[in-house]
This record gives structure tokens, sequence and C-alpha cells, in this order.
């Protein structure tokens, strides 16, 4: 077996020994809580139809913008924990820009998309600062920024928001419909399926990602950086400087990932806008070892389990946190199989070196004796 297909077969039985483990884990926990495992899993790992399909693909596009985010500091080897802080500080200020309204159509969109990276970019950048100026770890004051700027969204919403008639519901100002990103059709049905439009923003983020992390001097030496610091100092790489880079980075993606549902389909931030996706992120970002066509898998999946969780109290009778249970085990198992994997293609390589040199040396013996 060459080296190539030994390490693509070696990828390709991590992920596989992952799920196994991952299936019979939560099969056990439905056992002991005294719950249908047959019926579980038949409407977790049933074929989504019509609209659940678009509600995959819109709630995999914020995971997987949470993800890359949370995937560029684990590059560097920074844990940014406060992805859900600083996407929800981005947002609002988006949503306060784009409603005022300041710029024309489209203008007026990008203005807001570039406001929400800056912001997103700023507030990681703290946490950026004081890792490489005080040795400050990233993920404490990255939590502590969490906390910081969820009573800093609250208190300015308070102050800029406008109150819905008839309700207790507080939001900023409606985004005007000429600088919303339009949904596109999947489907034409019954029913009509739409995903986000900021999909394909997200795509490009991707690729984006990829392409500076493995193509560019940049990139190379964040991952040098976060490989070795020892050896990004002998390289003349100022690891100070692409700590702070590294987090500016990975705060300005952050900034995108409120943005699909603020610009697609709420339309305004308001004290129900959607919060938790920071953390998702990390855990998908993980799944995906942090590979931008990996994260996407690993959004792919969360999204559909969430969508698939929705009917299981329902249908079932057992409470869709079972979803949650799994998707830990599924990160938790993941990490380990790939560090097994790891240590048996380690082991293999060094066996097949070892057998090589026998090789060498008997035919030495041969050719001397010859």
């Amino acid at each position: 077996m060459s080296g190539r297909t030994l390490k693509f077969v070696l990828a390709l039985t991590a992920p596989v020994l992952a799920l196994i483990a991952a299936f019979a884990i939560t099969s056990l926990v439905l056992i002991v809580a005294g719950d249908p495992v047959i019926e579980v899993w038949d409407q977790l790992l049933s074929i989504p139809q019509g609209r659940n399909v678009g509600n995959i693909i819109d709630n995999a596009t914020v995971l997987y913008l949470s993800g890359l985010a949370a995937a560029v500091g684990f590059r560097m080897n920074l844990f940014n924990i406060g992805v859900d802080g600083q996407y929800r500080i981005a947002a609002f200020v988006a949503a306060v820009v784009a409603g005022e309204a300041w710029l024309p159509g489209y203008l007026n969109t990008a203005l807001a998309v570039v406001c929400a990276m800056a912001v997103g970019a700023l507030w990681a950048g703290i946490a950026g600062v004081l890792r490489a100026t005080r040795g400050v770890s990233e993920v404490i004051s990255t939590i502590m920024l969490n906390f910081i700027a969820t009573g800093l969204v609250a208190y300015l919403l308070r102050k800029a928001a406008v109150r819905e008639p008839g309700s207790n519901v507080i939001g900023t100002k409606e985004i005007p419909e000429g600088s919303r990103i339009p949904n596109f059709t999947i489907s034409e049905g019954p029913p009509v399926v739409h995903v986000y439009g900021f999909l394909v923003i997200a795509i490009l983020v991707g690729f984006l990602y990829w392409f500076v992390l493995n193509k560019t001097r940049f990139g190379f030496d964040l991952r040098a950086t976060g490989s070795s610091t020892t050896a990004a100092v002998a390289s003349g790489i100022s690891v100070k400087k692409m700590t702070i880079a590294a987090m500016l980075l990975s705060g300005a993606v952050a900034g995108l990932v409120g943005l699909p549902i603020l610009l697609g389909s709420s339309y305004a931030y308001g004290s129900t806008f959607q919060s938790g996706l920071g953390f998702a992120g990390i855990a998908i970002a993980l799944l995906g070892r942090n590979h931008a066509v990996g994260v996407a898998v690993g959004a792919l999946l969360f999204a559909y389990l969430n969508e698939q969780s929705n009917p299981l109290q329902i249908v079932v009778g057992v409470s869709p946190q079972i979803v949650a249970i799994t998707q830990g085990v599924i990160v938790l198992t993941v990490v380990v199989s790939y560090e097994l994997v790891r240590r048996y293609g380690v082991r293999l390589e060094q066996q097949l070196v070892a057998r090589a040199l026998e090789q060498e040396r008997e035919q030495d013996k041969k050719e001397a004796t010859a």
C-alpha cells in the first residue's frame, strides 16, 4: 500500500469509527433512560422533506461561518471562545447601520457587512492584544468579553431600538427592502423551498479561508506559529503580530455569523435574535478538523440533527435534548478516534520504514557475499 493510499484510508477510518462510537454511546444512553432506541434513530435518520431541507441548509450556512471563525483561531493554536459575543455585537451594529439606510440599496448592505466584520475583529482583537502583550489567556478574556458583549448589546438595544406595537419584543429599525439579501429557490415544490442568499457569501468565505491559509505566506506563518512558536521565532516570524492578526481575522469572520439571519429573514436585531451560535461553531471546527470542507460537513451534520430533532417529542415522546447529547458525543469520539488513528498511522509508518531498512540490509549482505 502506497503512502498516499494509506493516508486516505486512515483519514476515512477516523470519522467512520467516530460515528459508529457515537451511535453506540447514544443508543446506550437511550436504553438507560428507557426511551425507544429504534424509533428515535428512525426519526433522526429519516430523509428530510421539502421545507426541512431548506431549514437545514439555512442553519448550516450560519453554523459554517461560526465554525470557520473558530477554526481560524485553532489553526494558530488559539481558542477563540468569544465567537458568540463577537457575532452578537457585530449583528447589532450591522442592524443599526443597515436600518439607518445612509446609503442606497446594496451599498447600504455592503456597509453593514463591512461594519459587522470590523466590529467583530475589534472585539476579538481585545483578547489578541491582551494575549500578545500581557500573556492573558484568550480563553479567559474571550469568555469575559462574551458577558460584556451580551450586557452591552442589551443596554444599547434599549437605547437604539423601537418597540413593536402591541408587543413586548423590541428591535432595531427594520432594514429597507432594497438592502436585504434575497433568498433563492432550490425547489419549486410544493412546497416552494427557499434558502438564504448569504449562502453564496458563506461559500466564498470558505474558499478564501482555504486559499489564505494554504496558498499565502500569511497563512504559512499562521500555521507555522500555531505548530511551534519556537520554530516560528527562529524563522523570523513575530509571534505577537501573528497572535493579534489571527484574533482579528477570527473576529472578522465571527462578525458574519449573524448576517444570514439578519439580512435574510429577521431584517432587524431584537431581543429574540438567535443566540448560542458561537459555541456550536467551536464543536463544528473540532469536528471538521479546521478544514474548510470538513467544517462544511460538520455544519451540515449539526444542522441536520437539529432539524430532525424538532418532532422527536411529538412523534416519539423523547426530549429533543438527546440530539445535544449526540452532537457532544460525536465531537468527543471524533477527537479520540483521530488521535487513535494518528498513533496507529505513526506506528504503521515506523514498521514500514523498519521493514524497508531490514530489506536493504539483507540486500547489502547478499551483494557483499556475492
